[in-house]
């Protein structure tokens, strides 16, 4: 079922997604100068580089700024000093604190002017090992006033991960909190862990500046580099006021965030200042539709991008408030805590994984908890990091709105007012902001945007211009360059690439690796940055998004994405949450293997019927190649996740794919002896002992 193309071409968004691609000298450069206070303002767009360099391209390349100064400072400038900017919430230790954006002002000068006094300079880095509170987003900000280049390692990664990273941007701070708090009683104490970091490193930071926490004191020893954090904001009190903003060029680094890398050291994606900006303002105003002074939830640690881009930079740059939640979804005390943010803050718009959809949906499958709250004054929510299945963003929906979508109708349209739009959207740390969605900031009348159609991230940003290249077999996709790409039909499945040049704010370059730069993104498809996903476009210009290019498993030379399987089995009603993985199989190549966490405990229809029942969906809705069978069907009580809420998909894949091997050529694994490495970002490393003992059990004995 289409919508209608006429319809579709008419909604503001595809309107200006086609003026972006018409004229992106023009397009971009009013948004910049609308949206950005420039200290010299930019005369040229784009650079121009040659066919072969366009991968460098470069925005604004003669503007120049501060971030911090857009973020903070023109604020306060403007008569909004008084305006709340920060609400800290944290139910894991009791506290709600608000920040007006004079206060967030004295702050981030108090302590650029410690970052000085350690030496800290334009272009120098700084490394933040921290937790989610309001001086990690003091400390950004202040880097950011020195022109400075700050990185974030998400609090408690394992010491030899943290270790790569010092090594690789050779801080000349660093900076750290003694705990994180995953709740009122479990600390996770980050001091021993970057003790050990450091004595993984040859590079040593000059200075290491430490936040005591009343959950776990350590102490400090000075002539080893280390300072306590509000003795050292004491001592720079009285030279604060003298921190003024460092002016930079626009393609100055903001920061520096590493991503996973294929060869076990991580990409550090490097962001550019002044397009970041007004990519990040542009979404603000028109996909999010947020106005300077309403109120932003982005649930997210300051570790992800997703944290970056829409808890610390992008609502501050828009004059908005933002909320740093430090808590879980459930058990802080209870499901309720997010709906009770929504409440208590008035927030506007609210960003997530789906995975935390999911666990809310587990835990609180009748949404009771969410009935006791008034949500008429929410305007979006919002989801990415991860495809939302259709039977998720029904349940979300439902739960939210009170209104409970027909299962038939692939879309829902937001009504006349735009109030409580729930849609997915695209995005990857690469590009700091998102490439699809669907935009409800062109208007009030919810008649101007386009239908939320479930299992899609929505349409093509400004800027955009994505495609889908066919995939072909019996190549060596680590070496093979495709020349002449063939471009897939609409609704065809295939690898997704964008045009170069790329928008605004996306990466420019991985922090010294420029070779591994190209090599990774734009050897492949001349001409293109490969996204490294794989999906397909529908008729309508819809984009939908089924899986990383390396979560496809090919059954009998049928390529099946891993998406399109656990969407199906996401119709049981007794399923919580699934993974799929491909499974060895000496006939088909591949075969698929489903590990599936269940509503109930216990279930409350035989585990035998639910196998039967869910390869049955899988067999009617994907289709009898894809070969699920029973036995292959695995049932456990948690999928091993990210402390963001991600399933480690790819950890469980190399388990199931080692396993297979073993068994096939007669190695002997044990439970206790797992080859597999422990993903530097697991929330509960229990939680992957136990998927490895099912695997074992499964493969073993067929």
């Amino acid at each position: 079922m289409t919508i209608g193309n006429n319809f579709i071409k008419d909604l503001p968004q595809l309107q200006q997604h086609k003026q972006s691609l018409e004229d992106p000298q023009g397009f971009w450069m009013r948004h910049a100068l609308d949206l950005v206070d420039w200290a010299k303002k930019p005369t040229t767009v784009v650079n121009n580089p040659s066919k072969d360099q366009l991968h460098k391209a470069q925005w604004f390349p003669d503007g120049k700024l501060n971030v911090c100064y857009n973020a903070v400072d023109r604020h306060v400038l403007n008569g909004y000093g008084d305006q709340v900017a920060i609400i800290y919430d944290s139910p894991v230790t009791d506290t709600l604190r608000r920040f007006t954006y004079s206060e967030l002002l004295r702050e981030v000068k108090a302590f650029a002017s410690v970052l000085k006094r350690h030496g800290v300079q334009r272009s120098d880095t700084v490394l933040l090992y921290m937790a989610m509170v309001p001086q990690t987003l003091i400390a950004m900000l202040a880097c950011a006033r020195l022109g400075a280049i700050h990185s974030i390692v998400f609090g408690g990664f394992a010491p030899a991960e943290l270790a790569k990273r010092i090594q690789d941007c050779k801080p000349k701070v660093v900076l750290s909190n003694t705990c994180g708090l995953e709740s009122k009683t479990k600390v996770i104490a980050y001091k021993p862990l970057l003790d050990e970091a450091l004595s993984l490193t040859e590079h040593k930071p000059q200075s290491i500046i430490v936040l005591q926490r009343e959950q776990l004191r350590v102490p400090l020893d000075e002539n080893k580099g280390e300072y306590y954090w509000d003795t050292e904001i004491a001592k720079a009190a009285c030279e604060s006021d003298e921190i003024e903003c460092e002016i930079v060029d626009s393609g100055h680094p903001l920061y520096l965030l590493y991503t996973s890398g294929t060869t076990g050291m991580p990409k550090g994606v490097v962001r550019p200042s002044g397009p970041h900006v007004v990519a990040l303002l542009y979404a603000q105003r028109y996909m999010f539709g947020l106005q300077p002074g309403e109120t932003m939830f982005t649930f997210s640690d300051f570790g992800w991008q997703l944290g970056h881009s829409y808890a610390a930079y992008g609502p501050l740059l828009n004059g908005s408030k933002t909320v740093l939640f430090e808590g879980k979804p459930v058990g802080t005390p209870d499901a309720g805590q997010l709906y009770r943010v929504f409440s208590q803050h008035k927030v506007c718009v609210f960003l997530c994984a789906p995975t935390i959809v999911v666990i809310l949906r587990r835990a609180d499958p009748e949404g009771l908890f969410r009935i006791k709250y008034d949500l008429t004054h929410m305007r979006g929510l919002f989801l990415a990091g991860e495809r939302c299945t259709p039977e998720i963003h029904r349940w979300w929906i439902a739960t939210i709105t009170g209104r409970n979508p027909p299962a038939n109708e692939p879309t829902i349209s937001c009504g006349s007012d735009i109030c409580n739009a729930v849609s997915d959207n695209w995005w990857q740390t690469e590009s700091g902001s998102p490439m699809t969605g669907i935009c409800i900031g062109y208007g009030s009348n919810g008649a101007d945007v386009a239908p939320i159609k479930y299992g899609s991230a929505g349409l093509m940003m400004p800027g955009c211009d994505l495609h889908v290249i066919r995939t072909k077999d019996n190549v060596n996709e680590d070496d093979y360059i495709e020349e002449h790409p063939e471009f897939a039909e609409h609704k065809e499945v295939g690898n997704i690439v964008a045009k170069l040049p790329l928008p605004p704010g996306f990466i420019t370059t991985l922090w010294k690796q420029e070779e591994q730069f190209y090599n990774a993104y734009f050897k492949r498809y001349p001409g293109f940055y490969d996204t490294g996903d794989t999906g397909m476009v529908d008729n309508d210009g819809y984009v939908h998004i089924l899986s990383r290019t390396d979560d496809v498993i090919k059954v009998a030379a049928h390529r099946l994405s891993t998406s399109s399987i656990e969407e199906a089995i996401f119709k049981h009603p007794e399923v919580a949450e699934c993974c799929v993985a491909a499974r060895p199989c000496a006939i088909k190549g591949s075969v698929p293997m489903v590990f599936a966490a269940l509503q109930f405990n216990p279930p409350r229809v035989p585990t035998d019927q639910i196998k039967a029942e869910i390869t049955q969906l899988v067999r009617a809705h994907v289709g009898p190649i894809a070969s699920l069978y029973p036995e292959n069907v695995v049932f456990v009580d948690r999928l091993p996740k990210t402390r963001s809420g991600k399933i480690l998909r790819k950890m469980i894949r190399t388990m199931v794919n080692t396993a297979s091997a073993a068994s096939s050529d007669g190695t002997l694994l044990t439970v206790e002896n797992c080859p597999i490495s422990t993903p530097a970002t697991i929330e509960d490393f229990s939680v992957k002992m136990d998927i490895w003992q099912t695997i074992l059990n499964t493969v073993s004995t067929k």
